[in-house]
């Protein structure tokens, strides 16, 4: 018996206007992500997935609008309805990077350059943890350790582009976990990567998500990739459910437990 939802969708539409008019990147969806289980959204590109993961945390740009439905977040005892509250305000702030951490596609683009691996580390630590920095700078070097970056306490003075793709999409997992959030969102984290290097960042993030026991929402086109890592799978088709998207679920879901074993 599955415990209540950490998280619930329900008929979200998130609508863009644009110069042709209004587009409707979201038009209803529904599903729920379960404490310490991993959703697979699955869908091709232009679907609504990315959409879908920012409206959570309030991150769409200002030309779009959660125009209806609710984003129910069940933050300790409270259940904080994420799609009503202010995407400036402080509530918002104190969730995301703490409670939902956000892990994107392209590692280069959400890293700064200017700065060292460990500082942006550390800035996020302290940011929402106010610890010190020497505290802050010991718990990088454990997350760098904990996604198998070697050398930790040297690689932590390096900058991003002394990293191979692989290793900065690392980064980034470290980086969002280490506000020990209970829900992970990653938005295809393995799409730019070559196939082993894929491999080896699904099993990682297997095996942080058991060790934090966090739960997960995981974004991708690739169904091989939903098959090794998604407890449940969600469908999106043109920004919303279908008979014909759901009736893919009956060809996902035995190939998972085929992977599973």
């Amino acid at each position: 018996m599955l415990p209540s939802p950490l998280l619930q969708i329900k008929n979200l539409k998130v609508h863009f206007i644009t110069r042709n008019g209004t587009y409707k990147a979201v038009d209803g969806i529904n599903f729920n992500i379960y404490p310490e289980k991993t959703l697979g959204l699955v869908g091709e590109s232009g679907c609504g997935k990315s959409v879908t993961a920012k409206s959570i945390l309030r991150l769409i740009p200002p030309t779009g609008t959660i125009v209806s439905g609710e984003i129910l977040y069940q933050d300790h005892e409270e259940m904080v309805p994420l799609s009503k509250i202010d995407p400036d305000g402080k509530q918002i702030r104190n969730i995301r990077g703490n409670r939902i951490s956000m892990i994107f596609q392209d590692p280069m683009s959400s890293l700064n350059p200017v700065y060292t691996i460990g500082d942006q580390i550390i800035e996020n630590i302290r940011i929402h943890t106010k610890v010190d920095k020497s505290t802050a700078k010991k718990k990088a070097i454990e997350l760098l350790n904990s996604v198998k970056i070697p050398s930790p306490h040297l690689k932590i003075n390096d900058f991003p582009h002394h990293f191979s793709g692989g290793m900065r999409q690392r980064v980034l997992i470290a980086m969002a976990l280490s506000c020990n959030p209970n829900l992970l969102i990653a938005d295809e984290p393995t799409t730019a990567l070559d196939v082993t290097v894929q491999e080896q960042i699904l099993e990682l993030f297997n095996e942080l998500k058991a060790q934090y026991k966090t739960a997960a929402l995981f974004i991708t086109h690739d169904l091989g990739v939903i098959a090794k890592i998604a407890d449940f799978v969600a469908v999106m088709y043109l920004g919303k459910s279908s008979n014909m998207a759901l009736s893919m679920i009956f060809l996902i879901i035995p190939h998972i437990l085929i992977r599973k074993g």
